[in-house]
């Protein structure tokens, strides 16, 4: 194994992904912001999410008063901080906080505008996705990271956010994958600020950004390992990964679960922040989430293109796909192997792995190929054809333990093809410990966004939004049991 590199994404979303949203000094004389007149303004209307937490139970294990979260980047007076939320539907920068260089103890909601312009270079006919003003729901005095306080140097600017306001986010799906996109920000005061000493700040036009927080995300490294296969030779691959140590107090407990995502189609390639942030993998890491393990370790690695990648052919992915191979699979067992042997505190009985779509493939192809190694799964929307799993196969598979989710408004994958079947043969196999949760469709659980009064409702492929929030359940010895909670009772 290669080590390439081992970074904060703090390190690397403000110095790789930002660079070129720097390059205009604040405090300019001539304002170079456009008016409402030259670019439409964006109508989205959606209304701020509250993320909904699930009541969970605490094993007891000791969480430490103090985490190990890096320090935050002092925001240089004239520049600003970019806030970037991560929600069922993705990624989305709901707030900026902007140094002003003076104590100020109020700040009125429309003392500043907020125009943004977003650009995909991959776009080539048409780079420029769109540009416009932010909807600004709340302006308050706060600190450097955007806490509100009675008196401080820095004023944070709220937007609005939700799956339908497109201006809000900092991904772009196109041609199959998900990147960060530039989004240039232009941030200019439309009212006087008193300072507590009775001075007057005025005329601030802010575009320099110097830094950039994604809060749960953070508190992932990032990483890369190279491991060889003998038909495909050196295989690269980008990783995310949690400690949980960072959170739980390694004193009161040896050993700690490791709980392994596989992303889905459109999150490849070789920035392991996309599979965390493009449907929300982060949060895995969340404290809700985390106390049902008593803390554990989260790997989230990255294939270079797609799971579904058999080396082969060139129609790999979804109804295309001619076979249940993959180019990933040694490679990537061999990189769980080597984060497992690197951490001598995860418990080697307790590994579990899930992932959606190509992932959910991926889950069913490392089962497969290394029976009881992993002491649960958990597939969401997978990707493995009925057609493809042979008898053979079902009699490896059936003393797994399995939990698929899927849902039947899902028409990238229909669960018909896909899940159904699979599981239906489990069960007459005689599989003991094989779960399915099959939603009717996939809807927003928040309560925020509605159609016509009724819950949004988004594509019927993103069950993953269930399970990363914990709403998969079933009933098991007359009990409703959860996901996260019957995977952290499940050993090898």
């Amino acid at each position: 194994m290669k080590q390439f590199f081992r970074k904060s994404i703090a390190a690397i979303l403000t110095g790789a992904m930002v660079a070129t949203s720097m390059t205009i000094t604040a405090f300019a004389e001539e304002t170079a912001t456009p008016t409402s007149e030259e670019v439409p303004v964006s109508e989205e209307t959606a209304s701020d999410v509250v993320t909904t937490n699930e009541e969970v139970t605490n094993d007891g294990v000791a969480i430490d008063a103090e985490t190990t979260a890096e320090a935050p980047v002092p925001t240089e007076v004239g520049t600003y901080k970019k806030v970037q939320e991560i929600h069922d539907w993705g990624a989305a920068t709901s707030k900026v906080v902007v140094a002003l260089g003076e104590s100020v103890r109020n700040i009125e909601k429309d003392a500043f505008k907020v125009y943004v312009t977003r650009t995909d270079e991959r776009v080539e006919e048409k780079p420029v996705l769109e540009q416009g003003y932010r909807k600004v729901t709340s302006i308050y005095v706060s600190d450097a990271d955007g806490n509100k306080v009675t008196t401080g140097e820095y004023a944070t600017i709220e937007m609005e956010i939700g799956p339908k306001v497109t201006l809000g986010s900092p991904l772009n799906y196109y041609d199959g994958s998900n990147v960060w996109i530039d989004c240039d920000y232009i941030i200019t005061q439309q009212k006087e600020i008193q300072t507590v000493d009775n001075k007057v700040i005025s005329g601030l036009e802010i575009t320099e950004m110097n830094d950039v927080v994604i809060p749960l995300v953070n508190e992932f490294d990032i990483a890369s390992s190279t491991q060889n296969d003998e038909r495909f030779g050196d295989i690269t691959m980008s990783y995310a990964s949690y400690d949980p140590t960072k959170r739980f107090s390694s004193e009161t407990k040896s050993k700690f679960p490791l709980i392994i995502w596989l992303h889905g189609g459109g999150e490849g390639g070789t920035d392991a922040t996309i599979p965390l942030s493009a449907n929300k993998a982060c949060n895995l890491a969340s404290p809700e989430i985390q106390r049902y393990f008593g803390g554990a370790y989260v790997l989230v690695p990255q294939a270079p293109t797609k799971w579904m990648d058999d080396g082969v052919n060139e129609n790999t992915s979804g109804n295309l796909k001619t076979n249940a191979d993959s180019m990933y699979s040694k490679v990537l067992m061999d990189l769980i192997k080597e984060y497992v042997a690197a951490n001598d505190n995860i418990d080697e009985s307790r590994i579990y792995v899930g992932g959606c779509s190509n992932g959910g493939f991926m889950t069913m192809r490392l089962l497969l190929d290394n029976p009881r190694y992993f002491a649960a799964a958990y597939s969401v929307c997978e990707g493995m054809k009925d057609e493809f799993i042979t008898d053979e196969d079902i009699e490896k598979l059936k003393g797994e333990n399995i939990w698929f989710v899927t849902a039947a408004t899902d028409t990238t994958l229909p669960a018909p093809m896909y899940t159904l079947p699979t599981y239906d043969r489990l069960i007459k196999a005689g599989a003991q410990n094989v779960h399915l949760t099959y939603f009717e469709r996939v809807i927003d659980t928040t309560g925020k966004y509605k159609t016509n009064g009724n819950p949004y409702e988004y594509d019927g492929h993103w069950t993953w939004t269930y399970v990363y929030n914990n709403l998969v359940d079933t009933l098991i010895d007359g009990k409703t049991v959860t996901l996260m909670n019957w995977m952290a009772n499940q050993t090898r």
